[in-house]
């Protein structure tokens, strides 16, 4: 093809393409189709490319080179740097992923809060199950910070030292706790599901315990700070698992290996925002739970917390897709 009938063929695309540059760059997005941009800009490619290739005249290279160039300049600044992503997430991204798998987050907070109140309310008729899931280590950590004695309550600071360094603890104990839900998704989803019943079980039958043969002031104003946080960050990690499990039991339409990495794609902001949550409640429970006030100021927290997450997951992130 001549040069001349390439540009004939393609004038009226790339005048197209000028005009939606000038409106981005007017900052009139709402003149433009957004979502094709990406596709314009590739054709813009593939045409440079082609005329390279049929080593065309300098003046047609130049001119497609710099569409391109103005092109890509844009949608780079459109995609946003790190900030405005980490932004994105939590103003978007993960409160519309909460919303969207509301089923599962049901499920999942059935399955960890039956075996927390059945291990719980069990404990009045028959203590051995909870002896048992506890065993004598458990028991003798709890009695040590949560007994009715006065010197309790201060084995984990005598243990670990500073606030820094009980940040640090928590953060591997609980976000591995996390991590474990999650990977248990690999096995059908049912792996996910166990670890969220273990760990009802275990908290329910730790309540109990410490209800019945300890202070429950001591334990309770020192979780009521952060176990809002705790709590939701390892059901939202079992939602995550669920999502690739259910992907293996029904792809639909799609290949099983399709099915896995879309599926993925929609748990991604559940797992990061797991993380997130679990992360929070280390800083909390670190540097704030253990303090010397008032246990009223810190049960006022801890309400205001699940107040908050409430209000989050609920509002924020609704209407128009958000926009960096």
């Amino acid at each position: 093809m001549k040069e001349s009938d390439f540009e004939a063929k393609n004038t009226q695309d790339w005048r197209q393409y000028d005009m939606v540059m000038e409106n981005l760059e007017r900052g009139n997005h709402d003149a433009v189709d957004t979502p094709k941009v990406p596709g314009m800009v590739r054709k813009l490619c593939s045409d440079l490319s082609l005329a390279r290739h049929r080593m065309y005249g300098s003046r047609t290279c130049e001119n497609l080179n710099y569409r391109v160039t103005r092109g890509h300049k844009l949608v780079a600044k459109a995609d946003g740097g790190f900030r405005d992503k980490v932004v994105k997430f939590f103003m978007a991204d993960f409160p519309q992923a909460m919303r969207k798998e509301w089923k599962l987050l049901v499920v999942c907070w059935l399955v960890f809060l039956v075996p927390f109140f059945v291990m719980w309310m069990s404990y009045s008729y028959d203590q051995e199950w909870a002896d048992s899931m506890l065993g004598d280590g458990a028991k003798g950590d709890l009695d040590a910070s949560y007994g009715k004695g006065d010197d309790s309550n201060l084995s984990m600071r005598d243990e670990f030292g500073a606030n820094f360094m009980m940040f640090g603890h928590y953060i591997h104990n609980n976000i591995g706790i996390d991590l474990l839900i999650f990977a248990g998704g690999a096995l059908a989803g049912i792996g996910s599901l166990f670890f969220l019943a273990v760990n009802g079980l275990s908290m329910g039958a730790s309540l109990a315990y410490v209800l019945n043969e300890g202070s429950p002031e001591k334990l309770l104003s020192f979780v009521s700070g952060h176990v809002s946080y705790e709590l939701l960050g390892m059901v939202v990690a079992g939602m995550a698992g669920m999502r690739i499990g259910l992907a293996m039991i029904k792809p639909g339409q799609m290949s099983r290996a399709k099915a896995l990495l879309e599926s993925g794609k929609s748990g991604l902001p559940l797992i990061i925002g797991a993380c997130c949550l679990t992360f929070l409640a280390a800083i909390i429970e670190g540097f704030w739970s253990a303090q010397n006030v008032s246990p009223d100021i810190k049960y006022k927290v801890g309400y205001a917390g699940w107040f908050l997450l409430a209000l989050y997951f609920i509002f924020v992130g609704r209407g128009k897709k958000y926009a960096a």
